[in-house]
């Protein structure tokens, strides 16, 4: 029985395209939303919070205003002068009173062309949490083509009607229970309206959400997306 369940992970394991596993290593995890993609030499932060030293940012995507998203401490600690911003209005004036941009401001429905690399911008809202994140301040989830892979990141949000309409090959979904998704089983729906391949769990073990929750996100979908826990960058 043994054999044939191994056999049995093996060949699903055979059905996730290479290159989708490849480009799961050019993405890091920082704790909250915060990741870092490398596409190409170029370097594509979203949502830098708690980073642990400096490094240099090509590209910032902000997700929305809130001060764990919206990080001016961090922001300074991967910034210089060829740094570019792309977030939503409200975050606008944050960045220009600390000197930082150039700025474009977005929402959902944007399609981009940053340094090459195409980045469509998406709805992020809640659903019952509306006082939280309302869906009339149009704040984004990103969509970055890394290299032909579709990389989603959700942001701050349920499950909302619109991911049914995404086109992904990983999504980096939110655990956390008290301001993003209603529960776990909230979130393995969620990867599942966006069809990807791999599902990565990112906002939980900081303010909210629980590694024992990652690991039931994997056991809940488990034979239907492939999870992959990152490792967080300290």
């Amino acid at each position: 029985m043994r054999i044939l369940i191994l056999a049995a992970l093996f060949i699903f394991a055979l059905q996730v395209n290479a290159q989708t596993i490849k480009t799961v290593e050019k993405i890091s995890w920082y704790g909250q939303a915060a990741v870092r993609i490398d596409n190409d030499g170029q370097k594509i932060f979203i949502d830098p919070y708690h980073l642990p030293g400096k490094d240099e940012a090509d590209v910032i995507l902000i997700t929305h205003s809130h001060g764990d998203h919206l990080s001016i401490e961090d922001i300074r600690k991967i910034y210089n002068k060829n740094t570019t911003f792309y977030c939503p209005a409200d975050c606008e004036a944050i960045l220009r009173e600390n000197d930082l941009g150039p700025v474009t401001i977005v929402q959902p429905g944007d399609i981009l062309l940053i340094n090459g690399t195409k980045v469509l911008t998406v709805p992020m809202y809640n659903v019952e949490k509306t006082n939280y994140h309302p869906k009339e301040n149009n704040w984004c989830g990103y969509i970055v083509d890394v290299g032909g892979v579709k990389v989603y990141h959700a942001g701050d949000t349920e499950r909302i009607p619109e991911m049914k309409e995404i086109d992904c090959d990983i999504a980096m979904l939110p655990l956390g229970q008290t301001y993003t998704m209603n529960s776990v089983e909230e979130a393995e729906h969620a990867a599942l309206d966006t069809g990807a391949e791999i599902a990565i769990p990112i906002h939980y073990g900081m303010y909210e959400g629980t590694k024992d929750d990652a690991q039931k996100f994997k056991e809940l979908l488990e034979g239907k997306i492939q999870v992959i826990l990152l490792e967080q960058i300290k």
